[in-house]
């Protein structure tokens, strides 16, 4: 690592101190020591960003790595190369790896996997329950005491409310946020689409949103109840959100997100029984798509992730409701976030926002921000770039992904760690 780097003539756009210019970014140490258009110091390595724009690197609320337990499906050091490939520095990992992560000794194999591939910032999820189950509470101390900020029962559901209300107690007295994935287990259990016209005339067993709601009505009181500081992941209907938009009102302590998929996608696209449109939650009407969008424009949703399912060819070769549901999308959450920009008319710098300083906000690091002394993870990248997402170009494991062929606009060709060049677009000189 170079000792001092300069990054020259780029839009900086740091959303977390409202800077949106061009300027050169000084990193020493691999720290920022100075952002400047009139930077005059020697530097041991320049890059030159002119045309481009240079922000904090992005951070991925959540992203499946398969590791430990599946590396069929993929494995820390592959996803790693493709969340750098698309510009992503933080990963926080959810719980239900293999074992689960609830022990210090799980969050410590993923943290020195995470090490030997040198690429990310890996951050565990720690389990709220032990293994998921949704019977014991997980050594939140413990977890805490290793690393984690954050617990949750990943997408497994919490069926007794009283052991759910015990756990946001008890996650609060270490003040650990808890993602929850709202979801009820009876209201979904066989379903794999939208409750809608197109299930309907696809015979597809069906998902209704009361399914998000009920579940999301539940935690809600219980987040009042407990005091406890909530994510919550994966929203997928319009109610969902209006019911979010109220408790932010009321004062609770509470955050979500949006899959990036689940801004352009709709239950139409399962029409012709697309596997790799299986999802969950699934995605459902246009309505609720739009009204995601608005709600992210509002700020009721602060948060874009990509939700990374990396599978192996056959979890998608089966009929659409035996298939496995999830997509690879750590190599399209940059490109489709600034397409949702474009289309929505949302200034660059609040829609970067929702990928770089409000999740590190949520996990509780400093990241996702270019602030003096701040660690230097940066993405350089060419928002005039076009490109076309192809199986051979992908770097993640999983090729699983219904935007294959499509066009994306925008490149990265810098991903900086701690300022470290991790990646670097082939044939782009990084020094």
């Amino acid at each position: 690592m170079p000792e001092r780097l300069l990054i020259r003539d780029g839009r900086l756009i740091d959303p977390a101190n409202k800077i949106d210019r061009i300027s050169n970014l000084l990193i020493e140490n691999g720290r920022v020591a100075a952002i400047d258009a009139h930077i005059d110091r020697n530097a041991d390595e320049v890059i030159d960003a002119s045309g481009q724009i240079v922000c904090p690197g992005l951070v991925d609320l959540r992203a499946r790595l398969r590791e430990p337990g599946l590396e069929h499906k993929a494995s820390i050091a592959s996803e790693a190369l493709a969340a750098v490939r698309g510009g992503i520095t933080t990963l926080a990992c959810p719980p239900d790896t293999n074992p689960v992560i609830d022990t210090p000794a799980v969050v410590d194999l993923l943290m020195q996997r995470a090490q030997s591939s040198g690429k990310i910032n890996l951050l565990a999820i720690g389990a709220l329950t032990q293994q998921l189950e949704g019977e014991q509470l997980a050594e939140m101390g413990a977890l805490q005491a290793a690393g984690c900020t954050t617990v949750s029962n990943a997408c497994q559901p919490i069926r007794n409310a009283l052991i759910a209300r015990r756990a946001m107690e008890y996650a609060a007295t270490f003040d650990l946020t808890v993602f929850i994935s709202p979801l009820d287990a009876d209201l979904a259990a066989g379903g794999c689409a939208h409750e809608g016209v197109v299930s309907t005339r696809l015979g597809l067993p069906a998902i209704p949103a009361a399914a998000e709601t009920v579940a999301l009505a539940r935690d809600l009181a219980l987040c009042a109840d407990s005091g406890a500081r909530v994510h919550v992941c994966g929203l997928s209907s319009a109610a969902a959100a209006t019911m979010i938009a109220r408790a932010r009102q009321d004062g609770l302590p509470v955050s979500a997100d949006v899959s990036v998929h689940q801004l352009f996608l709709s239950e139409h696209d399962v029409a012709d029984f697309n596997p790799q449109c299986h999802v969950l939650p699934p995605f459902r009407s246009t309505g609720d798509r739009d009204a995601l969008r608005r709600a992210l424009i509002d700020g009721t949703i602060a948060v874009i992730c990509s939700d990374h399912q990396p599978h192996e060819a056959d979890a998608k070769n089966a009929p659409f409701p035996a298939t496995e549901a999830g997509i690879s999308a750590l190599e399209t959450l940059l490109p489709l976030t600034l397409a949702f920009s474009r289309e929505s008319k949302q200034p660059l710098s609040d829609t970067l926002a929702c990928v770089t300083c409000n999740p590190a906000q949520v996990l509780g690091i400093e990241r996702g921000t270019l602030s003096i002394g701040a660690i230097a993870d940066v993405c350089i990248f060419d928002p005039r770039a076009h490109w076309t997402l192809t199986a051979e170009r992908m770097l993640s494991q999983g090729k699983n992904t219904p935007f294959l062929g499509q066009e994306m606009c925008a490149e990265v060709s810098h991903t900086l760690l701690a300022g470290q060049c991790v990646y670097h677009k082939p044939g782009q000189t990084h020094a």
